[in-house]
Parts: C-alpha cells; sequence; structure tokens
C-alpha cells in the first residue's frame, strides 16, 4: 500500500514537473533557451565593442597593410577551431555542458582588459587568441544545452530565438563603442574596461539562470506531444564519450554532407571585418563612423533570425542555409558594383544581416537531429571547426589576394567561388533530417547509424 501510494505521488510530481517546465517554454522555447539568449546577448554586446572598433584601430592607428589585418582576423576567427572539439568532447562526458561553456565565458571575459596592455601585433594577436579560445570552448557546450533543451522539432525555432536574442546584442555592441568614442575620441581603453565589465555580467547570467536539461528532454518531449515513442534503435548513444566517438559521427552520411559544405561554404565567405573594411576603404569613411557599420548587419539578423528558423522548420533547413549564402552573393555584387553612397551601404549590411540569420542557428538546426544525446556538442563542434578553420584560411587568402590584386579582384574571386560552392551544397543536400520539421519522421529523435538515407 505504501508503496503504491509512494509510486502514485512519484508520478503525480513527474507529471507536475513536466507541466511545470512546459508552462515555462513560450510556444515551445523552453526558458532555458531564453536564459541562454540573455547570456549572449550580454556577450554579444561585449564582443561587439570590441570588433567595431578593433579593423579601424588596427588598419588606421597602427598602420597595418590588409595582409597583416587578415593574419589577425583569421587568428580571431580561426583559433577557435582548434579549441572547440576540445570543448564539445568536455561538455559530453558526464554532461557537463554548462561547466565548460562557463569557462569559456569566463576566459572571454578575462581577456577583454588585457587589450589595454597590448601595443605590438603579437601582443594583440595572443590576447585574441585567448578570446577566442573562450569562445571555442563555449560555442559547442552552448548550442547543445539549446538542442537538449527543445523538442527536435522546434530545433529552428529555438535557435532562432537565441541567435535574435545574441544579435541584439551585436546592435548594441558598436553602439556602446561608437558612444564612447564619439565622447572622448580614440577612448579605445575605455571601450576594453567597458567590454571586459559586461562579459563578467553574461558569466553571472549562466551561472545563475542556466540549468542543466533533464536527460530526456527533446526526444521524450518530442513523444510527449506526438503521441508516440521514437524508434529506440535511432536513440542508441555510444557507451563511451570519447574523441573516437566524436569522429565516428562522420560515419553518417548526412553529418559528412553537412560538415563538408560548411568547410566549403566557409572557405569562400569574406570576413565581417573585411566587409566592413570594404565599405570603408570604397567610401572612404571617416574612422569615427567605422563602429556604426556593424549595426546593419546586426539589425538585419536581429529582425530576420526568428523568421527564418521558423521557416526553416516549415520548409527545409538546408534550402534556408543555402539560400543565405546567396544573399552573400548579392553583398559581394554590390561591392562590385559602381553604386556609392547610402543605398550601397544598407544593401550590402542587410544583405550580409539576411546571411547571417539563414545560416548561423539554421546549420546548428540542420545538424542536431542527426546526432545522439550522449555527443550532441562533440557532434556540433564538428561541425563548427570545420567551418571556423576554412574562415581562417579564407581571411589569410582575402588579405592576401587584395594585397597582391587589389580590392576589386579579390572580391571577384570569392564572389566566383562562393557561386560555384553553394551549386555543390544544394547537390550534396544531406539527408531528410536537416528538413525535419514538426510531425517529420526525423523529428522524432537525433539518428546515430553508420548511413542515414540521404
Amino acid at each position: 500500500m505504501y508503496l503504491s501510494t509512494a509510486r502514485a505521488t512519484d508520478d503525480a510530481q513527474g507529471v507536475e514537473r513536466d507541466r511545470m517546465r512546459d508552462s515555462a517554454a513560450v510556444r515551445g522555447v523552453p526558458a532555458n533557451v531564453f536564459a541562454l539568449g540573455a547570456v549572449s546577448l550580454l556577450t554579444d554586446v561585449s564582443a561587439e565593442m570590441v570588433t567595431a572598433v578593433l579593423p579601424i584601430y588596427v588598419v588606421v592607428q597602427l598602420g597595418l597593410s590588409p595582409l597583416a589585418f587578415g593574419l589577425l582576423d583569421g587568428v580571431y576567427g580561426g583559433v577557435t577551431a582548434l579549441v572547440r572539439l576540445v570543448g564539445g568532447h568536455a561538455a559530453d562526458r558526464g554532461r557537463r555542458h554548462k561547466l565548460v561553456a562557463g569557462l569559456g565565458y569566463g576566459l572571454s571575459a578575462a581577456a577583454k582588459p588585457v587589450l589595454l596592455l597590448a601595443s605590438t601585433v603579437p601582443a594583440i594577436a595572443a590576447v585574441l587568441a585567448v578570446d577566442r579560445t573562450g569562445k571555442g570552448l563555449r560555442t559547442a557546450p552552448r548550442d547543445a544545452l539549446i538542442s537538449l533543451s527543445a523538442r527536435p522539432g522546434d530545433q529552428g525555432r529555438a535557435f532562432g530565438v537565441h541567435r535574435t536574442m545574441d544579435t541584439a546584442g551585436a546592435l548594441l555592441g558598436p553602439l556602446v563603442a561608437f558612444g564612447l568614442l564619439w565622447a572622448a575620441a580614440d577612448a579605445y581603453d575605455a571601450v576594453f574596461v567597458v567590454s571586459g565589465c559586461i562579459a563578467v555580467a553574461g558569466v553571472l547570467v549562466l551561472v545563475l539562470f542556466v540549468h542543466r536539461p533533464p536527460p530526456d528532454d527533446g526526444s521524450a518531449g518530442e513523444a510527449r506531444t506526438s503521441g508516440r515513442m521514437p524508434e529506440r534503435t535511432s536513440m542508441r548513444t555510444p557507451g563511451r564519450t570519447s574523441m573516437r566517438a566524436a569522429f565516428g559521427l562522420l560515419r553518417i552520411s548526412a553529418m559528412r554532407r553537412i560538415c563538408g559544405c560548411a568547410a566549403l561554404l566557409g572557405l569562400v565567405t569574406i570576413s565581417d571585418a573585411f566587409v566592413f573594411l570594404l565599405i570603408q576603404k570604397k567610401l572612404d569613411l571617416a574612422p569615427q563612423w567605422f563602429p556604426l557599420l556593424p549595426l546593419g548587419t546586426a539589425a538585419g539578423f536581429l529582425a530576420l533570425a526568428m523568421p527564418l528558423g521558423l521557416l526553416a522548420d516549415r520548409v527545409g533547413r538546408w534550402p534556408v542555409f543555402v539560400g543565405g549564402h546567396a544573399a552573400l552573393l548579392g553583398a559581394y555584387v554590390l561591392l562590385l558594383s559602381p553604386a556609392g553612397g547610402t543605398g550601397m551601404i544598407v544593401g550590402v549590411l542587410v544583405l550580409h544581416g539576411v546571411f547571417y540569420a539563414a545560416t548561423d542557428g539554421v546549420l546548428m538546426a540542420a545538424a542536431g537531429p542527426h546526432l545522439p544525446a550522449g555527443l550532441r556538442a562533440s557532434g556540433l563542434a564538428l561541425v563548427q571547426t570545420g567551418q571556423a578553420t576554412t574562415r581562417f584560411v579564407s581571411s589569410l587568402a582575402f588579405g592576401a589576394a587584395w594585397t597582391m590584386w587589389g580590392m576589386t579582384p579579390a572580391i571577384t574571386i570569392a564572389a566566383a567561388a562562393l557561386t560555384a560552392s553553394a551549386v555543390v551544397a544544394l547537390v550534396l543536400r544531406p539527408g531528410a533530417g536537416s528538413d525535419a520539421g514538426p510531425g517529420s519522421d526525423a523529428a522524432a529523435g537525433p539518428v546515430f547509424a553508420e548511413e542515414s538515407s540521404v
């Protein structure tokens, strides 16, 4: 009698926990995703303050060539490739996603004020490497927390909400940097100090409000709403979490294609900093206006991240992802055109924002359904590592092409290569799980098998 009563009480408490957890979600987006969005918002305010002033500081203030800046920009974007797999692997061992993400956020927060002491290129490169190491550690665990907190059919929606909040920070960061520089000319020290303080606030939000998802989040939640349980065989996770098991995910045909296409398209993507420098050089903008250029990209990203995330869940994630690169190609064409003035600036920056809204979170949403929960961070890190590595090469190559041949030939080569790469990505379309939407078979749970359907 006592045991049956206890079991009934436990069952009632379990139902109540599920009800409370579901009520915390806003139209399929759990509270955990909003908390992670707040962390990213604060962190992006901090990061974009530095990003907004760094190109003009290095090229105009220190007088570096485009090739030298390409090296720094490659370090800024490429160092993360060296540690993303480490961060993903460490997070998957014992489900320590929050701990590893917190270490990454803390490392980046500590690096920001140290820029005050860096006055040479090697010193700046070293500080940027530390900052980007923090980003590399945190990105895969953070995205795994988002993916594990949301139902499979709501992956695009969840990442859309997160990227919207993240981009709100990217929109505010340049404004804060611009305000500081406007109040005091060349106040780069103030930018770096305020950036560090805001980053610390982001770490505190992570510690206080982000929680570890329950083991049954995602697949079980989907089963509750759909009225059926996912296949046991499709949910199997390897017994040990290891680097070998992580790389073993590449046995999945769709994962190979996603990783390969992400890496290929990363190789032909001109970095944000170079896009802004191209606008500044083409129109000869005054340095004090430079920090405002990222606002256009951030505004487009902010306005479209959620709608395009929902669209990806509805019509397919891969078409939306490749379509984002078509928007990037449009930005390249505008940079090559004789058009100038405000119209050209707005056009390039809006298309740049559309590119990020259609690719950043959508790529993670496309990969997530193919990965078992126990290796979710490691699998997402594989995709991110390939993309970050080729973007590092892209920065070096574009900086070298600009230095040797000039601005216009460099953009022309990038545009032609992007067109060819987008066609390849369409031909190598991954399996159905990348296009999973509500009610689809792929949305029932992650797939872990030697080969998935293509």
